[in-house]
């Protein structure tokens, strides 16, 4: 195979295709609904609102509760990263950059809050459950495994 040879009608389109999309350089700039994440950010409470998803919303309508309450003003007031137990706080578009280590049960899962986050629980990123793991079938599990070796 050569590599000197001459390009074939349907790749110079394609490569034409790939530079014109290079060119436009689709911006990576986060958008929640519309609005950047500045614009998030200045929002009063009752704009936010109606912008978060239902079941934050919902959740938002009602009071916050205490340990809620602590949080929220721990988060906002400290830059560096806070363990808590709280995992049905919504993370709301002032968390953004923060470090959390949020408790799944047994342990205190490490992360950072970005701005495709905002409207979640912080439950939702310290998973409690585990992914099980199979691996191969036991002795006894099917009548071909009789013939296996034990090693």
């Amino acid at each position: 195979m050569t590599t000197n040879r001459q390009a074939s009608a349907k790749s110079i389109r394609r490569r034409s295709r790939k530079s014109q999309k290079v060119a436009l350089g689709r911006s990576k700039e986060f958008k929640f609904k519309g609005l950047t994440l500045e614009e998030l950010q200045n929002l009063d409470r009752d704009a936010l609102l109606k912008v978060l998803p239902a079941r934050a919303r919902r959740s938002m309508k009602r009071e916050m509760g205490p340990d809620q309450k602590i949080l929220l003003r721990r988060l906002i007031k400290t830059n560096r990263e806070l363990k808590t137990h709280v995992r049905d706080m919504i993370i709301l578009p002032k968390f953004v950059g923060k470090i959390v280590q949020v408790h799944n049960g047994k342990e205190y899962v490490k992360f950072e809050i970005k701005a495709e986050m905002i409207g979640h629980y912080l439950g939702e990123f310290a998973l409690t459950r585990k992914g099980v793991k199979h691996s191969g079938p036991g002795v006894g599990a099917t009548r071909s495994s009789k013939f296996m070796p034990l090693k």
